[in-house]
């Protein structure tokens, strides 16, 4: 059983290596196939292709356009064409108000390593649609959308632009880049990076294998790395975020935070406080919290510095700090197995 699985995946990793390193942008070539259809007509979208990319735009005329364009290295128009009317079905058509564009293998086709084709979907839409998009060997680019987004790709990148409503895109094996998207963010990858810019809603973020970008985002954000370092900066509202395997650097947060790694340091600088700060880290901690606040304070560490502590109630010595600032007030609760320096500015 072992070994199967092994095989499976190892073929899935070959499918999506063959099929990234075939397919391109293709935007110096035409397409080989295009179909138009009235926009107003356009309510929904599908889009599957098993070995290229794809790409859903809002920005449709009065016609919505479908462009297909098919690559296999450096072979002739005429050896494309053969072996796509021989191996594939092409199915590209409006029915009800959806959408569809759809290239797969035939139930026949065996010899893909050989024979196998890059097939990708350029398709521009009206904004206001809902869209069902994926990929087995390529890239996944969406913008200037509205609706509810669902997208997956086993070997390639998601790259969001402008794109409001429920956005849900996973990828085994890419990077994931949004920007100047809004409400409902849920983004995953297995194997890459994820970089969030200009962004507001519920956003989550999960990578089991790359870094954390994020910056200028407001609401309630959740952004998780199992194998990389984060980096935020101005973010509004609520964020929790963490990594078993990097360096965490927060800067200009305002709201509540709660932040963790266990492999890595950590600096963390508050713009302004909501109900709680807590951070957590095996290495050393670096905290720049408001001055002039009111504070409830919990810090345990191997040594603690802290600088600019005015108002104080409690108990204090290197090891460990209970009590608060003022009356009391945003809960801060600090924990590391190295040092804390705790600084009021």
């Amino acid at each position: 059983m072992k070994k199967q699985v092994v095989l499976f995946v190892s073929i899935l990793l070959c499918i999506s290596s063959c099929a990234s390193s075939k397919n391109q942008e293709n935007t110096g070539s035409a397409p080989y196939m295009t179909q138009a259809f009235p926009a107003s007509s356009i309510k929904e979208v599908e889009a599957t292709t098993s070995g290229g990319s794809l790409t859903l735009t809002g920005d449709a005329g009065s016609k919505a356009t479908v462009e297909m364009y098919v690559s296999h290295d450096n072979w002739s128009a005429d050896k494309i064409k053969q072996v796509l009317d021989k191996n594939y079905t092409i199915d590209i058509k409006v029915v009800s108000g959806k959408l569809y564009a759809t290239a797969k293998p035939k139930t026949d086709f065996s010899n893909w390593n050989n024979q196998g084709l890059s097939i990708s979907f350029k398709i521009s839409v009206p904004k206001q649609v809902n869209s069902d998009l994926k990929t087995s060997g390529g890239s996944i680019q969406i913008g200037n959308l509205s609706g509810s987004q669902t997208f997956r790709t086993s070997g390639g990148s998601l790259s969001i632009d402008n794109v409001s409503g429920k956005i849900d895109g996973a990828t085994s094996g890419g990077s994931i880049s949004v920007t100047n998207s809004k409400d409902d963010i849920d983004l995953k990858t297995s194997g890459g990076s994820i970089t969030a810019k200009n962004c507001n809603g519920t956003i989550k973020l999960a990578t089991s294998g790359g870094s954390l970008d994020l910056s200028n985002l407001t609401g309630n954000v959740n952004a998780a790395t199992s194998g990389g370092s984060i980096m935020a900066s101005n973010v509004n509202g609520t964020l929790v975020t963490g990594t078993s395997g990097g360096s965490v650097k927060l800067d200009g947060i305002s709201g509540n935070v709660e932040a963790t790694t266990s492999g890595g340091n950590m600096d963390v600088k508050i713009k302004s406080t909501s109900d709680y700060v807590k951070l957590s880290n095996s290495g050393n901690l670096n905290l720049v919290l408001p001055a002039g606040k009111s504070y409830n304070l919990s810090v345990n560490a191997n040594n603690i510095e802290a600088s600019g502590l005015q108002n104080f109630h409690g108990n204090m010595d290197k090891k460990k700090i209970e009590g608060t600032i003022g009356n009391g007030g945003t809960k801060i609760n600090i924990n590391s197995s190295q040092q804390v320096r705790l600084s009021f500015e």
